[in-house]
């Protein structure tokens, strides 16, 4: 972990103001975004692991090795031990205004358990909220739903099943769920170190702000269109389409195209081939919901509209990411309100934002941490100006 890569990088004008787009600000040691091979957690390829038990590559992202049977079997004990909330938490998410969206309710929820149960250890803090979030998350859709009082956590249960089980979603196939989820969760714990939801909470805690304030601050970053609420926007897409045949989602493409309408859930900031998670996905989706509608029409984007975007040599990547499938999955199998993919997608998120805080805070530069994080802004048409006398 200590060896440096040698970079040299000089910034041009043309550079300023795009967001600090492919600009090298610091490493990661828990994942990374290769652009021909995709996502990897600590050197594994993600399709290699993402059938792997969540807790394991929790773990993995924690402790930079995959555990023992030993060691996945007291990390869960673990896990399971630090479930409890305090039942203040789920007093306070009752009190939020009926209309709160569900990324605000999340963010409220993660400030709660920080308010409640705050060691100050920015590794005890991770590790308990990741163990504490699923019961916040359960009890936030059950409050926003209707379907009564949160559920009492089940430790007999694994991680993902213990969610669905707190759930208690009255409709819907549980197991399919369950399925999708468990794959869901590791495909979206982490993704390098400069995307925004990630960079916010580390820059965040830079500060020393506490791990509970810097989560919160990286899901408010999440809850964007632009980033997190991509999966949402992409099963609207879908339904749009509306039709599964070829000859028909053409022309329907390159209309919406010619009027410069978005093509949702393709092409990727770093990526140059088909997200290995899609992949992925879609070996799920023909498992557990082969003749769903919306799947179906996936498969036919994923076959029409790679050809019609290379057609722009602009386009660096006109394959499918990761968002393209997944919402159609969640609604396949009973999440059928898209404002709810999102605080799942942040449910994931936390345990690799939460490890690259504990690496950036107690780790990196022999143990002082990153320092806070000063990026320079160059002022511009600010001519001399002097109060008149």
């Amino acid at each position: 972990m200590s060896d440096r890569p040698v970079i040299e990088f000089t910034i041009t004008e043309k550079q300023l103001d795009t967001g600090l787009r492919g600009y090298p600000v610091g490493t990661c040691w828990t994942s990374g975004v290769d652009p021909q091979r995709g996502v990897s957690y600590v050197g594994y390829p993600i399709a290699e692991i993402a059938h792997l038990p969540p807790e394991d590559v929790i773990y993995l992202l924690f402790h930079k090795h995959l555990p023992s049977a030993d060691e996945a079997a007291a990390f869960r004990r673990d896990l399971q031990q630090r479930a409890e909330v305090d039942p203040a938490v789920y007093a306070s998410l009752k009190g939020l205004p009926p209309g709160a969206h569900p990324m605000e309710m999340l963010c409220v929820g993660i400030q709660l358990l920080g308010m409640t149960a705050k060691t100050g250890d920015y590794k005890e803090d991770a590790l308990n909220l990741v163990a504490r979030i699923p019961s916040v998350l359960a009890a936030i859709f059950r409050i926003r739903e209707g379907w009564g009082d949160p559920i009492e956590s089940d430790p007999a249960l694994d991680y993902v099943a213990n969610f669905v089980h707190m759930l208690g979603m009255p409709s819907g196939d549980l197991e399919k769920l369950t399925t999708l989820l468990r794959t869901f969760y590791v495909l979206h714990m982490d993704h390098g170190g400069g995307n925004l939801s990630t960079f916010t909470g580390k820059a965040v805690a830079s500060g020393l702000a506490d791990l509970y304030q810097s989560l919160a601050s990286a899901m408010n970053g999440l809850a964007g269109p632009r980033h997190g609420r991509a999966n949402q926007d992409c099963l609207e897409f879908v339904r749009q389409v509306n039709t599964d045949d070829e000859a028909l989602v053409e022309r329907w493409v390159r209309e919406r195209i010619a009027e410069g309408g978005l093509i949702f859930g393709f092409g990727h900031a770093v990526l140059r081939e088909e997200d290995p998670r899609a992949q992925v996905q879609i070996a799920v989706g023909e498992r557990i919901a082969p003749d769903n509608r919306e799947f179906r029409i996936v498969k036919t984007l994923r076959k029409v509209v790679p050809p019609i975007l290379k057609e722009n040599p602009k386009i660096a990547n006109p394959y499918p990411n990761v968002d393209l499938v997944s919402g159609s999955l969640l609604n396949a199998v009973g999440f059928t309100d898209p404002e709810y993919y999102t605080t799942l997608f942040g449910w994931a998120r936390i345990a690799g934002i939460g490890a690259q805080i504990v690496d950036e805070r107690l780790a990196f530069r022999n143990g002082k941490g990153v320092a806070i994080y000063r990026p320079k802004y160059v002022p511009v048409n600010q001519p001399t100006q002097t109060l008149s006398p």
